[in-house]
């Protein structure tokens, strides 16, 4: 755990970044390295179905994640305000939410795969394929949401460490699995599902067993577990606009899949691919933005306003640095990514001309997620949402739409720039505002005695 009330600011941000970073590429390891062996072993077909599910399995989780992750701000403010047993009420409430979810999204699953692959016009030559896999990969949510509650809740209270460790073990298993299932015994498609299910299961034992033995704050138990109602109504306040916030992302996505799937399976294939490489690339930004909203959680809790201002310009410097470089790689070795996944040189010309054409604007995505970050952290995050959904919606894919029809599918990757200007124009706009700063759930919410008399608490 982590006190980000004192000490240094841009190395607390920096060292809890970086180990955060590592074990989302890890996490992102799972799509990419399910991709890289479904291409090679299975080729451009399956490699498309694989891909034109990454958007639909989104879209499902994302209101559930949004929730969480309102939690995880939660609990950063309250361990910044020294409330441990807050602390853990908030850890049980998100846990138990997350795993009765998880069994929602799982049967779910199994009656709505093939017909949202029918709405957005998959090909259907891909149809089949891939709904088994979007079927087999919504299965395992219950596990998947577990373990997302595990790592949220170790990272509110400043614990990025434990999360890399366990993502790097799972990550090389799926891998090992991936090889096995599909290389062989033959599994097919279904092969990469499941390999992907199962690693996910070893990280979640993994991550509850050493919660279990090294923290005293919370555990992870069935038995005992608390949920809080008024916890619960703050995660939702928190949440709810992060949650619908990617809903709408997820469900925008999935509609620019949609405009994708009209230009046949090689565009497909070329976007899926490049949109693993493009959301590798942007993982700096998003996971600085991921620690300033910790860091804020703590610190305004504290009415700490100097050291949020120090934390945001310390996150720009150095998520921009980063931004500069990936941007460059990106630029020179696009096209061999691309080869990692496929023979097809269709595919590797498409999906190359896509990383060029948006990897030279990284740097608007990054200065609108890490200041998004701080709204966050604040628990002001209606306006991230609101500013999200009016670049994505009002912008992005209404360009790509009228672009595509005009320059092909170039349209598409250049809908995406114009889109973040938009979001990022808006982030920093609300920012200078200061509006943000009395938005915080501890001084808007503090629980008085009267409150916590009358609170509901349905224990299991």
């Amino acid at each position: 755990m982590k006190d980000f009330t004192e000490g240094k600011v841009s190395k607390l941000i920096f060292n809890f970044s970086i180990p955060l970073l590592l074990g989302n590429v890890f996490q992102s390891l799972y799509s990419i390295i399910d991709s890289i062996i479904v291409g090679r072993y299975l080729g451009a077909k399956a490699l498309a179905a694989v891909g034109a599910s990454y958007p639909i399995i989104f879209f499902i989780i994302a209101l559930v994640i949004g929730i969480g992750g309102g939690g995880s701000i939660i609990i950063a403010q309250y361990f910044g305000a020294k409330q441990y047993d807050k602390v853990k009420r908030t850890a049980d409430t998100i846990n138990i939410f997350l795993l009765i979810s998880g069994s929602v999204v799982a049967i779910l699953g199994l009656f709505l795969a093939k017909p949202i692959l029918q709405l957005i016009m998959l090909p259907e030559e891909l149809l089949n394929d891939a709904a088994l896999f979007l079927k087999i990969y919504l299965g395992g949510m219950v596990v998947s949401f577990g373990f997302n509650g595990v790592i949220s809740t170790l990272r509110g209270v400043g614990d990025s460490k434990t999360p890399l460790y366990v993502l790097a073990v799972s990550a090389v298993a799926n891998i090992f699995l991936d090889i096995l299932f599909i290389g062989v015994f033959h599994w097919g498609i279904a092969g990469a599902a499941w390999a992907t299910v199962l690693a996910q299961l070893g990280a979640f034992i993994a991550a509850v067993a050493y919660i279990n033995r090294n923290h005293k704050i919370f555990r992870f138990a069935i038995k005992g577990m608390v949920f809080d109602r008024e916890i619960f109504r703050h995660c939702i306040k928190i949440g709810l606009p992060s949650g619908f916030q990617q809903t709408f992302v997820a469900l925008g996505m999935t509609a620019l899949m949609g405009i994708v799937n009209t230009f046949g399976t090689n565009v497909i294939a070329a976007y899926s691919t490049a949109s693993r490489i493009d959301s590798l690339a942007m993982m700096p930004a998003m996971n600085f933005s991921v620690a300033l909203s910790t860091f804020v959680g703590q610190n305004i809790a504290g009415g700490r306003m100097t050291r949020i201002t120090q934390g945001l310009k310390s996150t720009l410097i150095m998520s921009l640095i980063i931004t500069a470089i990936v941007s460059l790689v990106v630029i020179i070795f696009g096209h061999s990514m691309m080869r990692m996944f496929t023979t097809n040189e269709e595919v590797v010309a498409i999906g190359g001309e896509y990383l060029t054409v948006v990897s030279i604007f990284y740097w608007m995505f990054t200065i609108m997620f890490v200041v998004n970050g701080l709204l966050r952290g604040a628990g002001a995050t209606m306006v991230p949402m609101l500013t999200t959904l009016v670049s994505l919606w009002a912008v992005r894919v209404p360009a790509a739409f009228f672009l595509s029809k005009v320059i092909g599918e170039d349209g598409i990757w250049w809908s995406i720039p114009i889109g973040w200007v938009v979001g990022m124009l808006g982030a920093f706009i609300y920012y200078k505002t200061g509006k943000w700063k009395g938005k915080t759930v501890f001084h808007r919410s503090g629980i008085t005695q009267a409150e916590e008399a009358m609170r509901g608490e349905i224990e299991i």
